[in-house]
């Protein structure tokens, strides 16, 4: 009798192990949620480091480099449309990592790289009259790679790399007077090749390189007061693979997110922020090539990555994030 009972042991530990393993084996394959819709290929010609903006639900992208030349075209993406259209060519030299905001109505681009030289200066486009205008340059200062955000009503320039350094600098621009004015208090390393996005009023900063290491710091800017506070490392836990740079930033539905970038080569991973609780997660990667150097737009309730770069690879597609959709492989 009592062999017969440690069989039965044997078996039912057996069993339970066997219910463990099965458990385990069901979250591995449990899939981060989210999933990319394919939306209209761009109608020009292929491009990485483009800079962009939204206004009216209107994506508008512009210069960028396509492998063998500087560009200066100009287009918009009609975001309820699904559709392209060619506006009038950008002003200034072809250029690309050049930055791209909005302000009330207007957009505009200015510094980045002509194949020779880090830029200045700025340019200021209406989509009412589809009409560019000169503004006033960096301060003394060439730049590329930076970063360009807007809030309250002003422009907001920082970082990226000089042509001998990266630099950690902020500037603001006031377009009712046409001037900049240096800001002081980010604590932040160096860096170029950032990544930036909005959620409630509060700008997100984070990712990025100096000196060819991958920087993990994450920085909270309030435009109220103008002051930099530090949050969260990106690396700080283990399972973290959100540091990189040449990513791409934006919000949607009250999240952050940062999408592709190069990390030891073009990648396409998707983190998503939670700015309520400080913490991050994992997202379905993009579901195009792999990428850095591409575009994203976002209205806050729609939001799409496209073009970008794969080595020498140049890429023309666009695809749609649903975050909180089931990854489905068909669309």
């Amino acid at each position: 009798m009592d062999k017969i009972v440690q069989v039965t042991s044997k078996a039912f530990v057996v069993i339970l192990s066997g219910m463990f393993l099965l458990s385990c084996s069901n979250d591995e394959d449990v899939e981060d949620l989210g999933n990319w819709i394919d939306r209209s290929v761009f109608d020009g010609s292929p491009r990485s480091g483009a800079a962009s903006f939204v206004i009216d639900n209107m994506g508008y992208m512009g210069v960028g480099y396509d492998g063998d030349d500087y560009l200066n075209s100009f287009w918009a993406y009609d975001i309820e449309g699904d559709y392209w259209s060619q506006k009038a060519d950008f002003p200034g030299v072809p250029r690309n990592a050049a930055v791209g905001f909005d302000i009330e109505g207007k957009g505009y681009i200015g510094s980045g790289y002509d194949g020779v030289d880090e830029l200045s200066d700025f340019y200021s486009y209406d989509p009412t009259t589809n009409s560019w205008t000169q503004i006033d340059s960096l301060p003394g200062i060439k730049r590329r790679s930076a970063v360009a955000f807007s809030a309250n009503g002003f422009g907001y320039f920082g970082t990226g790399y000089d042509g001998e350094n990266d630099r950690k600098d902020f500037w603001k621009y006031d377009p009712s007077t046409d001037t900049w004015t240096e800001l002081e208090g980010f604590g932040g390393d160096k860096r170029r090749a950032a990544t930036t996005f909005t959620v409630n009023g509060t700008v997100y900063m984070g990712t990025g390189v100096s000196n060819g290491v991958y920087l993990d710091d994450f920085w909270a800017f309030d435009p109220d007061t103008e002051d930099w506070t530090k949050k969260t490392d990106l690396d700080e836990e283990d399972e973290y693979t959100i540091t990189r740079s040449n990513a791409v930033g934006f919000e949607l539905n009250g999240y952050g997110y940062i999408a592709c970038g190069e990390r030891s080569g073009a990648t396409i991973s998707v983190w998503e922020y939670d700015a309520s609780s400080d913490t991050w997660e994992s997202k379905t990667s993009f579901e195009g090539s792999t990428r850095q150097d591409a575009i994203a737009f976002s209205n806050s309730t729609r939001a799409f990555v496209g073009m970008g770069r794969n080595g020498t690879l140049y890429l023309d597609d666009l695809d749609e994030f649903l975050p909180f959709e089931e990854y489905d492989d068909e669309d």
